[in-house]
């Protein structure tokens, strides 16, 4: 069970962010679950803002695509009833709040996805894309989307 391996890696999956614009955080249709962008937010709050290397580190903004990880989860488990559904993670999309001359986007992505094989196993291995942006809202560092695939 995924919780059970949750709780071997120490990471407590908190109650799912509320939206932060006119949007739902989850949308199903067939077997696929489409989440909406998360950024790291704790407690209401963004933790982790400002572009990367000017505000944030390299490491700090991998604990920020950590932290996206999670509260995806978190809207997971809130939609579907339990992480135990999802069969396979098809894709993420990482967006990272860069300067123009930041080029390690996919390092900062790579956090999100090795957190996900680390919880999951073979099926969270996924197709990704890392990109960065000139900015994202809230002025969030990073923000990560995904779509995964789920059994009723």
């Amino acid at each position: 069970m995924i919780e059970d391996r949750l709780r071997e890696l120490s990471i407590e999956i908190p109650t799912p962010p509320n939206p932060a614009g006119s949007y739902i955080p989850v949308v199903t249709t067939g077997n696929l679950a489409f989440v909406s962008g998360q950024i790291p937010m704790k407690d209401g709050k963004v933790i982790v803002e400002g572009k990367v290397p000017e505000k944030q580190s390299l490491d700090s903004a991998r604990e920020a695509a950590k932290i996206c990880i999670i509260n995806g989860l978190a809207q997971l488990k809130a939609n579907l009833g339990s992480l135990d559904k999802i069969t396979k993670f098809v894709r993420i999309s990482g967006f990272v709040n860069s300067s123009q001359e930041f080029t390690e986007q996919p390092k900062v992505i790579n956090a999100a996805s090795d957190l996900l094989v680390e919880i999951f196993g073979d099926m969270a291995k996924h197709s990704r894309i890392a990109v960065g942006v000139a900015s994202l809202p809230l002025n969030s560092t990073v923000e990560i989307d995904m779509i995964v695939e789920y059994s009723s």
